[in-house]
């Protein structure tokens, strides 16, 4: 029993460092946040969606919304807690950023949020920090969120 522990934990830990685990450089270099008003760009990696100047793999449409900024603001700030293992870690008048964990393995994506003053949209950027395919969970994540934000009339 024991050696099939060892090697089924062999066979995860060399999988884990050649796929799921490639390497954290970008991560640790990535420029979170606002940069003139504009979302940092995704990596080469497919595990990433941003809504501003993305490539045909990575781009996303912006959430539009229809109500007041403060209000459209204001109920972004409710649902992002709703999509399990988020939380925000940081927000300004304009900005929002969330960190989500995955299930299992407790890896962290990146998920970010501005309301240009000049715009009717929300636009966004989910990241995970580390691997190379998140099998498409940024994506459905970001999506999830445009649908509770339509169901709350935004």
């Amino acid at each position: 029993m024991s050696r099939l522990i060892a090697i089924i934990l062999g066979i995860f830990l060399t999988l884990s460092s050649s796929f799921i685990l490639p390497g954290t450089a970008w991560a640790e270099s990535s420029n979170l946040g606002l940069h003139d008003g504009y979302l940092s760009v995704c990596p080469e990696s497919p595990n990433c969606v941003v809504s501003q100047n993305g490539d045909s793999k990575h781009e996303i449409e912006p959430i539009p919304y229809h109500v007041e900024r403060d209000r459209a603001f204001a109920t972004l700030l409710k649902v992002i807690p709703a999509v399990p293992r988020t939380e925000v870690v940081e927000k300004t008048d304009n900005y929002v950023r969330a960190t989500s964990k995955s299930r299992i393995f407790k890896f962290t994506d990146d998920v970010e949020f501005y309301l240009p003053p000049d715009e009717k949209v929300i636009h966004v950027r989910s990241a995970s920090r580390v691997g190379e395919s998140d099998l498409g969970v940024n994506r459905r994540r970001i999506e999830q969120i445009r649908l509770a934000l339509e169901d709350l009339n935004i």
